[in-house]
């Protein structure tokens, strides 16, 4: 009688997995290393210099009745966030930093090797990524599975999609195939302008690369505006990351950790059951 059969079937090649897994490593140390840059001097402005009375975001320590107390400012919002942010570690340890310890490469103050890390690991992103766009491109990778078809940018598959993520109902069977609208969306999204702009803000604060195109950092509106860019975008990494993982697990940790580790992917489909 007919049921339900296991397929693998082959999602992911050998060139997506391996840029796929450096990108991680790579992530994980520039956020970690660039919070370690952050914490040298913990607030951010718009414009060409530093305008140090008026940050639209900063962390620090305050004190507050005699007790010394955490402070996250976020425009004219005022946040106590004692013991994590500007004021962190365990009651009794606790020192005067933007991110804490455990957040950042190194954990100790360390400006100098945190650049050493985050420049070395940017250069390692850069080229993973070229990597990863020009094999996508020759061998039809984006166009085939990332670009959104006809079909899926229709108003009502996007509105069905979106209420079918939201009631956490993941794609069976042939469905399970391909990427749905809302993951391409989010892919481009990422690799096609928050990166890019990752890497333009990130080379526009090089002193080295001003002296070749002086044009980028107007582009994006003064030295402390790219900083800020940079900053705002590496946040949408991190949010990306946390829905991206929150995802995998839910909709089959180990189906999806399969599918990028070998390539091979397991789906329900219809066959003859004895």
């Amino acid at each position: 009688m007919a049921g339900k059969t296991k397929l693998l079937i082959r999602r992911h090649g050998v060139v997506t997995r391996l840029t796929h897994w450096v990108n991680v490593l790579a992530v994980i140390v520039l956020m970690m290393s660039g919070l370690q840059i952050f914490n040298a001097h913990p607030a951010l402005y718009w414009g060409q210099k530093s305008t140090f009375a008026d940050p639209w975001l900063s962390m620090g320590k305050q004190e507050t009745g005699g007790e010394a107390r955490g402070i996250t400012k976020v425009g004219d919002l005022t946040f106590d966030t004692t013991g994590l942010f500007g004021w962190s570690g365990k009651e009794g340890m606790r020192e005067q930093r933007g991110f804490p310890a455990w957040a950042t490469i190194p954990s100790w103050r360390d400006l100098a090797n945190g650049r050493r890390w985050h420049f070395f690991f940017a250069w390692l992103f850069v080229i993973n990524g070229l990597a990863y766009w020009l094999w996508s491109l020759a061998n039809g990778h984006i166009r085939r599975d990332i670009l959104p078809t006809r079909a899926q940018v229709s108003p009502r598959h996007i509105l069905h999609e979106i209420g079918t993520h939201a009631r956490l109902k993941f794609p069976k069977g042939e469905a399970a195939r391909t990427y749905n609208v809302i993951q391409k969306a989010t892919y481009l999204a990422m690799i096609g302008l928050v990166l890019p702009v990752m890497v333009l803000t990130g080379l526009s604060m090089s002193p080295g690369f001003n002296a070749t195109a002086p044009w980028l950092i107007d582009l994006f509106g003064g030295r402390q505006s790219a900083r800020s860019v940079h900053f705002v975008a590496a946040g949408l990494i991190i949010a990306f990351v946390i829905v991206h993982v929150a995802l995998v697990i839910l909709s089959g940790f180990w189906n999806n950790m399969r599918s990028m580790i070998t390539g091979r992917y397991a789906i329900q489909v219809e066959g003859d059951k004895a």
